[in-house]
C-alpha cells in the first residue's frame, strides 16, 4: 500500500484533451522530465493509486498531454480531472540533487560555497539562456550563478541552503 509520507506532490490534472484519453497535467516541478517515470500516482477515494504513463508530450514548459495506460476516453479521465499528482519521493531524490522543484522553489535560499562562506541569497532566477542562472544578492550586489548540478553539493531545505562548490574566478 502506498503512504502519503512517501510521496512527493509533482502538479495536477486538469481537464482531458481530445478523445482518446489524453489528460493535461501541469506540473509544479522539473522532475517530471528527470529518469524515467512510468507511473503517476493519484489519491482517489482515500487510496493511492499509479497510473502507467502510456506516453506524454509537451505542450508548454509547465504542461504536458499525457495518455495512461487503459485510460482510452474522456469519460475514463474524468475521475481524475484537477486530481493532485504525486511521484514516490525515493524515486525523485535519486534522480537529481535539486530535490525535483521548478527553479523559483530556490529563491530565498542562501547559497554558501565550500569553504563555509556566505555568497548570498537568491533573489531570482534567469532562465533567459541555454544555462539558467541564481541570481543571487550579497552587499547589494548582483551575482549570477550557474545552477549546474555538478557544482551543487548539497540542498538543505530546512534551513534553505544550497552548498555549492563554486569554480574559481567565479566570485
Amino acid at each position: 500500500m502506498i503512504n502519503f509520507n512517501e510521496l512527493i506532490k509533482v502538479g495536477n490534472f486538469n481537464k482531458s484533451h481530445g478523445i482518446k484519453g489524453e489528460i493535461s497535467f501541469v506540473f509544479t516541478n522539473n522532475f517530471f522530465f528527470k529518469g524515467k517515470n512510468s507511473f503517476l500516482i493519484c489519491e482517489m477515494e482515500g487510496i493511492f493509486i499509479p497510473f502507467r504513463v502510456e506516453s506524454y508530450r509537451s505542450i508548454s514548459n509547465s504542461t504536458v498531454l499525457v495518455k495512461l495506460k487503459n485510460i482510452n476516453t474522456i469519460e475514463q479521465t474524468k475521475p481524475l480531472t484537477y486530481q493532485e499528482v504525486f511521484l514516490p519521493k525515493k524515486q525523485s531524490a535519486e534522480n537529481t540533487k535539486l530535490n525535483y522543484f521548478l527553479w523559483d522553489h530556490y529563491i530565498g535560499f542562501n547559497i554558501i560555497d565550500e569553504k563555509n562562506r556566505e555568497i548570498g541569497s537568491i533573489t531570482d532566477i534567469d532562465e533567459s539562456t541555454i544555462n539558467t542562472l541564481f541570481i543571487v544578492e550579497k552587499e547589494s550586489k548582483e551575482i549570477l550563478i550557474p545552477t549546474a548540478n555538478e557544482m551543487i553539493v548539497t540542498i538543505d531545505e530546512k534551513r534553505k541552503i544550497i552548498y555549492m562548490k563554486l569554480p574559481v574566478g567565479l566570485l
